[in-house]
């Protein structure tokens, strides 16, 4: 009974199908647009298999056309059919499916559908409705798919989802090559897995090795970071990105730009190449260069190619670090989340009032300390020049605050007169303090007050003016076009020395007038020397000291510079130099004026002693 309530509800199919019009039979029997349809041979030709309900012919002029119900099968080259109901051209080789649509090709294609429109000559199937393509490595889901058997590809038009093993995959329109395990995807690209998402305009993904490559704007997150690019390849396995063109890798911490990229998200290894950018986001420092090569678990990155690194150690300072060598590495201390950076080989260093030259250089964040090693040689505010085997400078509100000297240690300072004090010893220690200097300025074109300051004592400055350069303060109390504005503007000043070690000094003598009295040589062990205004202040020696005054009268060149005294502000770096504008000059060489004898000072005093004398 049910069997025949079965073939009533067909026949009732049938007779609304032989209803309609012509020109969908003509449809039913026309290739898809831009495939011609040729004829095929008998082999060719689509094979109904036994076993359907009923089969019944359809009447159309000059063709063989018929419709098949129930439990239907087609076989053509290895391809097998399935469908409730189909309608067959036997002249042109096409068949409409419907119901239950399925394609099995060989043991690896299984294409299932709502509609099937197969064209056998061509061997070209477009299936609708609720479209699935699967293989052993995927399921493709879709509205609308047109797969070509011929080349293997098949193309969906509407947007798809695509599940394999590890990813999920979702698109507006895709293609896909059923031998190359091939995709190609296009608009609103969409790939998640459990290492994290990518977005792009286009992308290339093959499902065997699960390697997306794109073309276009691409962004991949997950926990750690986004990465976004133009062009290149993501393993969704391994997690390893590769890309060309501009690329940006970003965590919570750094972010690293180049021109091409590679980063391995496992082993948070990132390799960027032209133009680099590394950007220390919590530690206010950027680092530049041409290759950069960042091992994230180590927290060690290593620049080479005209490398810069700077480094804002107060924000309200507004006095940035400088540093350039021929390699950087940055060395990260995740316990304490300080910064160690380390310039090996024609080291360059410029700030506003510190800069350097040498072979090798650290400066640690942690506690504001910049080591300089093999020739190093420090100049600041154009007043000072320090030279020792090694040195330390240790920073405070991110200026100079102590120089440590150790080992042929040598220290010049430029007075108001142009004169050249000098400071030898087997160890140095300087002592900095920051001063500030007011200047009269024309009310008229100056900025109104920003910070009032009435002692030049650093103890007594706040904290806002010590920190910013320069400062602008109204100081008349007439408020008259006549009133005139203060540039106070904060120096880093030399403060005392301390010698201890072979102490030899070479410092002008001035008057209350600032008139030169004379040169005083002194050889000690130890010394204390204080400096007010840039002049030599207060000394104090230690042990048995030997000094002598030589009158102006009697200063010669042999006399005014100590063994071993170079005046380099000829090589003292600039900003531009720094950065890589500008070509830094060589090492001026040693000229040295010959001395008649080491001795030459004593006598020369001891003669004026006993002229004194007489």
């Amino acid at each position: 009974m049910i069997r025949l309530l079965t073939r009533f509800l067909v026949a009732f199919v049938l007779f609304g199908s032989l209803l309609v019009s012509a020109d969908l039979l003509a449809q039913v029997g026309t290739p898809p647009a831009g495939r011609p349809s040729t004829p095929g041979s008998a082999a060719d030709k689509v094979e109904l298999l036994p076993g359907s309900d009923s089969l019944v012919g359809m009447n159309v002029p000059g063709q063989v056309v018929r419709k098949i119900y129930n439990n239907v099968r087609f076989r053509q080259k290895g391809m097998l059919m399935y469908c409730d109901l189909a309608i067959q051209n036997a002249t042109t080789n096409v068949i409409e499916a419907y119901g239950n649509v399925q394609i099995i090709q060989g043991d690896t294609i299984t294409v299932r559908g709502d509609t099937l429109f197969y064209y056998g000559n061509t061997r070209q199937a477009n299936v609708r409705g609720r479209v699935s393509l699967r293989d052993r490595k995927m399921t493709l889901t879709t509205a609308q798919l047109d797969y070509d058997m011929l080349s293997g590809i098949a193309h969906y038009p509407t947007p798809g989802r695509i599940v394999d093993k590890e990813n999920v995959l979702t698109s507006r329109e895709g293609y896909y090559d059923t031998r190359t395990k091939l995709f190609t995807f296009r608009q609103n690209v969409r790939l998640v897995n459990t290492k994290g998402t990518l977005t792009a305009d286009s992308l290339l993904y093959n499902s065997i090795t699960r390697i997306a490559t794109f073309q276009g704007p691409t962004r991949i997150t997950n926990k750690d970071g986004v990465l976004t690019a133009v062009a290149g390849q993501y393993n969704t396995t391994s997690g390893i990105s590769n890309f060309q063109r501009r690329a940006t890798v970003e965590t919570p911490k750094y972010r690293l730009t180049g021109d091409s990229l590679y980063y391995d998200n496992v082993s948070e290894l990132g390799i960027a190449k032209g133009n680099v950018i590394m950007v220390a986001k919590d530690r206010q420092a950027v680092i530049t260069g041409d290759h950069v090569r960042y091992n994230g678990k180590a927290g060690i990155s290593r620049v080479t190619g005209h490398p810069v690194a700077k480094s804002l150690a107060n924000e309200a300072a507004k006095d940035t670090l400088y540093l350039r060598a021929d390699t950087l590495f940055s060395f990260d201390n995740k316990l304490t989340n300080t910064r160690r950076l380390l310039g090996q080989k024609n080291v360059l260093l410029y700030k506003s009032d510190l800069q350097s030259k040498c072979d090798s250089l650290i400066y640690d964040t942690a506690d504001s300390t910049i080591y300089f090693f093999k020739k190093p040689i420090v100049w600041s505010q154009n007043k000072y020049q320090m030279e020792a085997d090694s040195m330390r400078a240790v920073l405070k509100n991110n200026r100079i605050q102590t120089m440590y000297l150790k080992a042929k240690s040598f220290v010049i300072s430029l007075d108001t007169l142009k004169n050249y004090n000098q400071i030898k010893g087997r160890t140095i220690t300087a002592f900095f303090k920051t001063k500030i200097t007011s200047t009269p300025l024309n009310a008229a074109t100056e900025e109104p007050a920003l910070v009032a300051s009435k002692t030049n004592s650093p103890r007594s400055v706040s904290t806002a003016a010590t920190n910013t350069v320069p400062k602008r303060v109204l100081t008349s109390k007439s408020s008259s076009p006549a009133s005139t504005t203060v540039l106070n503007q904060e120096q880093t000043v030399l403060d005392r020395v301390l010698v201890d070690g072979n102490g030899q000094s070479l410092y002008y003598a001035v008057d209350d007038k600032n008139k030169l009295i004379g040169l005083n040589h002194v050889e000690s062990s130890r010394m204390n020397i204080e400096f007010e205004d840039n002049k030599v202040g207060r000394i104090r020696f230690y042990g048995h000291p030997d000094s002598q005054l030589i009158p102006p009268k009697e200063l010669t060149p042999d006399v005014q510079q100590l063994d071993g005294f170079r005046w380099r502000e000829a090589e003292k770096p600039t900003k531009n130099q720094v950065l890589w504008l500008e070509v830094p000059p060589a090492e001026q060489p040693v000229i040295r004026k010959p001395l008649k004898n080491k001795n030459t000072i004593k006598p020369l005093a001891q003669k004026l002693v006993r002229k004194g004398n007489n």
